[in-house]
């Protein structure tokens, strides 16, 4: 990691892309001092680079040792195209660091006009005190704290100051981390804490535990024997599924092979999986805006997969490998979900979903397969989902549906309230001839149209 920050802070962008395009670099690490690439990025003024970390899925909430966001750093140091880009990812104008400060606190401490009322003028209240009782209009030199003032009172800001309250113990922080768990690549099983079991499923137990302060899933492999030979097979795939260089594709970041287990552990996403959140009570509510927002996430994460080099684990998607990340208050992304990859060792005939899987994948043999064609009609079967709320054929067990997909002709149907755009689209990803059915390249536009 040292030479990325490096090269950030020389402002070296060539290096910084180079860097980036490899799929095991994750964006989101710190460094001794919980700084991202993100917020050295943002203190030197480096925009390209922002916007380059921010494009390939650098977070704009993560905090520092001392509670600094990349924002606090961007108005500390005036940055101003830095901050319009952070305000235009959503980043929380009144966060508070260790100290109780927001960012217009700096703005205003360093006499950056124009960044403190491009920040009032987005939301950022101007009584909110820290921990010293100081407000940001205390810290204004010359007139800057009159004009402040007057705007947020233009803007119906309660003007009443605010007393600084201690926040960090309910968890609201959000830093990076610790780096070295996405570096470890081979973690003593007895260094877990698993204590919930979230998910049992034919490949698997996933449990919910800790590493190092860290909260992880940890999927510990359903293998009849874990021999020498599929011990070293694990090694070898499992590092193929650590890529942290997408922001809807979800690593796995660590690994234990500890015969006769074999886990592979990713971070723990609290919202669950897009199954759970479309057909299980409690779940957030998906409205069409936000399952067209899902469905972009995916197709772009899919485009992702398909554009890498080298081979990896045969992932198969639905929806229960499909998981919700929050990334900020009622923010949500979809990413999916690398642990849920086939190792080359598990059984092969085997189709545990079957219901989500194109006629020929069932068909044939998995060499003679295109891959690419089969994740389109499996797409289509989760854009269908996402926009019916309704499970694909939910009255046949598995094996029955297989067959009848493969041999009978069995497909869904597309409801009447499903518009005209996306019925169209659905058609078209399953098209009965799988080099007729678009790439994943070619659907994003599509649905980014939709969203307008």
């Amino acid at each position: 990691m040292e030479d990325i920050f490096h090269w950030i802070r020389k402002g070296d962008a060539i290096q910084v892309r180079l860097w980036l395009d490899d799929t095991e670099h994750d964006m989101n690490q710190g460094d001794d001092h919980q700084f991202s690439p993100l917020h050295w990025a943002a203190k030197g003024g480096h925009s390209k680079i922002v916007d380059m970390l921010i494009q390939r899925g650098a977070r704009v909430h993560t905090t520092n040792m001392g509670d600094d966001t990349p924002l606090h750093l961007a108005a500390a140091h005036g940055h101003q195209d830095i901050v319009h880009t952070l305000l235009n990812h959503k980043a929380d104008l009144n966060f508070i660091n260790e100290h109780g400060n927001t960012p217009l606190h700096y703005a205003c401490f360093w006499n950056y006009e124009s960044v403190a009322l491009d920040l009032v003028k987005a939301g950022s209240l101007v009584a909110i005190q820290n921990k010293y009782g100081e407000s940001p209009l205390d810290k204004c030199q010359g007139s800057l704290g009159h004009r402040l003032y007057e705007l947020a009172k233009e803007r119906g800001q309660d003007l009443n100051r605010r007393e600084f309250k201690d926040q960090s113990w309910i968890g609201l922080k959000t830093r990076s981390r610790d780096a070295t768990l996405s570096r470890h690549k081979g973690i003593n099983i007895n260094e877990l804490y698993l204590h919930t079991k979230i998910a049992t499923s034919q490949t698997g137990e996933t449990w919910r535990g800790k590493w190092q302060g860290n909260e992880i899933a940890a999927k510990i492999l359903n293998v009849r024997e874990c021999t020498p030979r599929i011990s070293r097979d694990f090694n070898e795939e499992y590092p193929k599924l650590r890529i942290f260089s997408h922001p809807n594709v979800m690593p796995v970041i660590g690994c234990c092979n500890s015969p006769p287990n074999l886990v592979v552990i990713s971070q723990f996403m609290p919202v669950g999986s897009l199954y759970q959140v479309l057909h299980e009570e409690g779940g957030i509510v998906v409205d069409s805006n936000r399952a067209l927002h899902f469905a972009i996430d995916i197709a772009k994460g899919m485009a992702f997969l398909h554009s890498i080099d080298r081979q990896t684990p045969r992932f198969h998607l639905n929806s229960k490998h499909v998981m919700i990340d929050c990334i900020a208050d009622e923010e949500f992304c979809a990413r999916v979900n690398m642990a849920d990859a086939r190792f080359t060792f598990q059984e092969r005939g085997k189709s545990y979903h079957p219901q989500w899987m194109a006629p020929e994948a069932l068909l044939k043999d998995p060499k003679g397969i295109n891959t690419r064609a089969a994740d389109m009609w499996s797409f289509a079967i989760l854009l269908w989902e996402l926009m019916s709320r309704e499970l694909p054929f939910p009255e046949l067990n598995p094996m029955e549906a297989g067959m009848r997909i493969a041999m009978e002709g069995l497909r869904i149907e597309i409801s009447p309230g499903i518009s005209l755009h996306m019925n169209k689209l659905i058609r078209i990803c399953m098209n009965e001839d799988p080099g007729k059915r678009p790439s994943f390249e070619q659907v994003i536009p599509i649905l980014e149209k939709m969203k307008k």
